[in-house]
């Protein structure tokens, strides 16, 4: 087996499932405030082909946990955008990186 394939049954085996649309009862069991999660710097990736978090979620989060920059992977990038464009994923984490 290729390393590849390795790294993806690996990353298969150690996914947990988490629900996203449990609102303010998340927000309250995470303790997630403007004190707590909103004093560090974030930017927000954006995986236009993502399937799983359509674009319209995706900038609902953007809107209620606002960040300082939103960055956008195109062309093929999903949901496991370390997967499907890892190369563009490090290119923007190499940039955000060196920008906060």
């Amino acid at each position: 087996m290729n390393q590849l394939k390795q790294d993806l049954a690996l990353a298969t085996l150690l996914l947990r499932p988490v629900g996203f649309h449990h609102g303010s009862e998340l927000q309250k069991e995470t303790g997630l405030s403007k004190e707590n999660y909103g004093s560090i710097r974030c930017v927000y990736l954006i995986c236009e082909n993502d399937n799983i978090l359509k674009q319209e979620f995706q900038k609902w989060i953007i809107e209620n946990n606002p960040s300082d920059e939103e960055k956008m992977i195109s062309a093929g990038a999903d949901h496991m955008a370390m997967f499907s464009k890892p190369q563009e994923l490090c290119f923007c984490l190499q940039e955000i990186a060196k920008n906060y």
